[in-house]
């Protein structure tokens, strides 16, 4: 087998493994499960990158709760924001008088989610907070409130455990630095 065709091969480095993540998850579960417990809160999962995260956030909250996903974009197939923010998939039920959690797998600038929050706040539900696995830091988040945060990364490009590049490496169990190879 070539470098090329190993599943990890443009990967730098590993910034976050497999066990630092599977333990926070496990955390960060049981902190929503007990904030929900009496409830029974939506996750909303955006796509396509939260899927790996939503499916084992999900199973290890201790809570009733219902399942939804939204597909947004603001990248395409590029490394770089365009700064327009699309929703390609809407929910499929409404949400007003629900508590909402939002699912994302990454905050990097903030204007995809600011622009989430705007939409969702909108259709009257009783509550949304935010989960996400990564947040990149930087100096500025425009109007984002980020309730529950896994890892907080350099501002570099990451891939693995659902984040990809041109719809690779979203199967690595581990989050890495793409090279760009």
């Amino acid at each position: 087998m070539t470098d090329d065709q190993r599943m990890d091969s443009g990967i730098a480095r590993v910034l976050v493994s497999e066990e630092q993540i599977q333990e926070r998850v496990a955390q960060l579960g049981a902190e929503l499960g007990e904030i929900y417990r009496d409830g029974c809160p939506i996750l909303v999962g955006i796509l396509t990158g939260a899927f790996v995260f939503m499916a084992d956030l999900s199973r290890a909250m201790t809570c009733q709760l219902d399942v939804q996903f939204m597909a947004v974009s603001s990248y395409g197939v590029s490394t770089q924001s365009s700064g327009v923010v699309k929703i390609l998939k809407d929910l499929d039920t409404p949400i007003e008088g629900r508590d909402i959690l939002i699912v994302e797998d990454i905050i990097d600038s903030g204007l995809t989610l600011a622009y989430l929050l705007d939409v969702l706040s909108r259709r009257g539900p009783k509550s949304i907070r935010v989960v996400t696995l990564l947040m990149k830091e930087r100096e500025h988040h425009p109007n984002v409130q980020v309730d529950h945060c896994g890892f907080l990364i350099p501002d570099e490009f990451v891939v693995g455990y659902g984040l990809d590049v041109a719809g690779r490496y979203r199967n690595l169990s581990y989050v890495g630095v793409y090279d760009g190879s």
